[in-house]
């Protein structure tokens, strides 16, 4: 269990530490950290891959100082 958190953790941390030059690089950022994030937790991976890939775009967009 302590290794699943780990690995949440960590992909995560590099969803939000690579956003991404456009907003197709950073939905896709975050959508493979959303997925891998999924595939940890035993999640859906679409669902995982949905929500990361739209936050991570919104988070690039309204913080463009910070990716």
């Amino acid at each position: 269990m302590h290794t699943k958190k780990l690995a949440l953790a960590f992909a995560a941390a590099l969803g939000l530490a690579a956003c991404g030059e456009t907003i197709g690089e950073q939905a896709a950022i975050g959508a493979g950290a959303g997925a891998l994030a999924a595939a940890v937790v035993d999640g859906n991976l679409v669902t995982g891959a949905l929500v990361a890939g739209g936050a991570n775009v919104a988070y690039c967009q309204l913080n463009p100082g910070k990716c």
